[in-house]
């Protein structure tokens, strides 16, 4: 089955459509353009390329949040556009659980993380393992310095994901923590986890 993913939720957009766990193709911009003038045209990209029409899909998957809240609107309203003539199923996705999927090869707690100003983040927490990913917390919004509370109690390492995660990983030293900060390449918001997730 094709899959199309949207992600809207923060600065980053991307498109991705992926068919039996494989991408066929994705599209990332992280330029800041606002996503109602950048989101159709990545998608009319990735299906031109990888010669697909709208009704050869199977499923839309959408993250819905957290995240901005003009940007995830503009990303519903368009898979909503896209799914409705065909009646193709679609399905919303948490932005914080979509970014586990970037990490699927680790062997680590995976805290998603996005700013939410104030010291505090967006967050939930991932246990990674054999490419399984259990939920240990559900999505809130939390100080740092409670989140640090939590993972100072866990074994494993520690890897920060999300525009969030830069703001956390400068400030472990100050709880001694096995953290990590997931590579550039991997720490922002993907289309294509959004499809695996869906």
């Amino acid at each position: 089955m094709k899959i199309l993913g949207v992600d809207s939720s923060a600065k980053s957009a991307s498109i991705a459509l992926i068919e039996d766990g494989e991408i066929l193709s994705e599209f990332f911009i992280n330029v800041g353009l606002t996503h109602s003038q950048t989101l159709a045209p990545m998608v009319k990209n990735v299906l031109d390329n990888t010669n697909t029409n709208l009704k050869d899909l199977g499923l839309f998957a959408v993250s819905f949040g957290p995240g901005s809240f003009t940007g995830i609107r503009i990303g519903v309203s368009l898979v909503k556009g896209m799914a409705m003539p065909f009646n193709t199923p679609c399905i919303g996705v948490s932005t914080l659980y979509s970014m586990a999927f970037n990490l699927l090869n680790e062997n680590a707690v995976v805290c998603a993380v996005m700013d939410a100003r104030c010291n505090q983040v967006y967050n939930a927490i991932f246990d990674i393992k054999d490419g399984k990913i259990q939920r240990l917390t559900k999505d809130r919004a939390i100080s740092i310095v409670d989140l640090y509370k939590e993972l100072k109690f866990f074994q494993k390492k520690v890897i920060f994901v999300g525009d969030g995660a830069e703001l956390c990983y400068n400030k472990k030293n100050n709880y001694n923590l096995n953290a990590y900060i997931a590579p550039k390449s991997l720490r922002l918001q993907r289309a294509s986890s959004v499809a695996f997730a869906g």
